[in-house]
């Protein structure tokens, strides 16, 4: 099912994906405008959208931390590192904690990065170097054009 990026109002700030009906659900609600198109395609009388655009800005707090980005989500590690193992470069379905927290490791984008199944299996509750294991990226804090590089904004 193809997803779809939501941003709010302004279009600079995303909150969210939803699903393609979701999304054609806001558009004949009129609580969203069309962003970003499938070039050619349409259904009725709005173009296929890839993104929306809330009409009225709405005050999300949720959707970032103090620092002012956005939260660090297992699926928005997975985007920031696209899909990519830190340890093996094989897709990652999940994310670990490079400090665990039974060792004192908090929440952050700097302590979690991508991780397939195995490698996180292996390494449990252990840092890299206790399991024997080499981190081959290093964590960031990302913007949103990190976590959604193909969203582009049309006014």
């Amino acid at each position: 099912m193809m997803k779809v990026l939501v941003f709010n109002a302004g279009g600079t700030q995303v909150l969210h994906t939803v699903d393609l009906m979701h999304a054609i659900r806001m558009l004949n609600r009129q609580v969203a405008r069309v962003l970003d198109a499938v070039p050619g395609r349409s259904f009725g009388p709005h173009p296929l959208p890839r993104s929306v655009e809330l009409v009225t800005y709405i005050y999300a707090r949720w959707v970032y931390e103090a620092t002012g980005r956005t939260a660090p989500s297992v699926e928005n590690v997975l985007r920031r590192d696209r899909y990519r193992c830190g340890y093996c470069g094989r897709v990652a379905s999940t994310r670990d904690h490079v400090k665990p927290v039974s060792h004192g490791g908090k929440t952050t984008w700097l302590n979690l990065v991508a991780a397939c199944l195995e490698c996180n299996g292996r390494k449990r509750d252990r840092t890299p170097k206790q399991a024997g294991m080499r981190l081959d990226i290093v964590p960031f804090i990302p913007t949103p054009a990190d976590l959604w590089p193909k969203a582009r904004v049309r006014r």
